[in-house]
């Protein structure tokens, strides 16, 4: 009996020895690190995942292809339209084909003969009319033909001309305009197209997949979840009786709890009011409620030397003297 005494007593040195190394709560925090979401932009169903949890990807590594039958659809009907306008564009430059501008030149040459004649006959019958040999009426018949043959003739010049010049500027901007507006419907299809391939928008660790193969992944779902690499910071809920020196630019020490190593240098970079209870990072929190709360983000000095610790973890603050 005597025995399990001295050994009850014993645990309980042991413990009050451990009591007496307990960190004050006001300065105990927690390892964060960037949260990061690659999220979809256009529906589609999984149809390959090339990572797994825990995979550290860099920036611009494939992490899933998805399935969208529509694009290709869109990309044919896109690029029919383009060709049609590009054709409708160049016949608004170059105008009529080689048969059509020969049609015109024979158009223009009997038109020509018809105006030559119609001129001769109408300075033959002036002469005449001058020399009282033929009445008013006569000549006039012949001038009004003349008139119509001349007409006749300077507008099918004029229609030539135009075939060969391509048509009016109004129908070449309209054209262009119905070029470049599927030029850019391609340019759409193909960047939607380009949406089938996530990509990892920076180094990051993948620590959630929210998708398995043959599901659907809506516009805007978080089909990946991870951290950002070597965005580690230590973040702690201190009260303003304990503010004391905390300021931003503050050197201080950063002991991980779950680690037995030396302290780890790092740097006060922020210090705000909190808003709300369920922002606070101590783990056993024994806060006055009268008091107010702040949030003490610190920076370490050296990121590579943290880069391999465990976001959530505890760690205690200590600041330079």
């Amino acid at each position: 009996m005597k025995i399990k005494n001295s050994l009850f007593l014993a645990i309980l040195v042991v413990f009050a020895a451990c009591s007496d190394k307990k960190i004050e709560p006001a300065f105990m925090g927690k390892i964060e690190r960037t949260q990061i979401s690659v999220v979809t932009k256009v529906p589609g169903t999984v149809e390959k995942i090339l990572v797994s949890k825990g995979d550290l990807v860099k920036k611009g590594d494939t992490l899933a292809i998805l399935d969208i039958p529509e694009v290709d659809a869109k990309k044919q009907q896109a690029e029919g339209a383009f060709k049609s306008a590009e054709a409708q564009y160049q016949m608004a430059q170059k105008g009529a084909t080689s048969a059509q501008l020969r049609q015109l030149q024979n158009k223009v040459n009997g038109l020509k003969e018809q105006f030559e004649f119609a001129q001769k006959s109408k300075n033959r019958l002036e002469k005449m009319l001058q020399d009282s040999l033929i009445p008013q009426q006569q000549f006039d018949e012949v001038y009004a033909k003349y008139q119509g043959a001349r007409n006749q003739y300077e507008a099918a010049k004029t229609e030539l001309e135009e075939a060969r010049t391509g048509g009016r500027l109004e129908q070449q901007t309209m054209a262009l305009g119905q070029q470049l507006q599927a030029s850019g419907a391609i340019s759409e299809v193909d960047a939607a197209e380009r949406e089938k391939y996530m990509t990892a928008p920076q180094d990051m660790s993948v620590e959630t997949i929210n998708l398995e193969i043959g599901e659907l992944a809506l516009a805007g779902y978080p089909v990946f979840s991870g951290y950002v690499d070597q965005s580690v910071y230590f973040r702690f809920t201190i009260a303003e009786s304990k503010l004391g020196e905390i300021k931003p630019g503050k050197k201080v020490k950063i002991k991980v709890l779950y680690k037995d190593t030396e302290l780890i240098d790092g740097e006060v970079v922020m210090v705000k009011a909190l808003s709300s209870y369920a922002n606070i990072a101590t783990a056993y929190p024994d806060f006055d409620m009268q008091q107010a709360l702040f949030e003490v983000e610190v920076q370490p000095a050296n990121p590579a030397e943290v880069r391999g610790l465990i976001t959530k973890a505890s760690v205690s603050l200590e600041l330079d003297k």
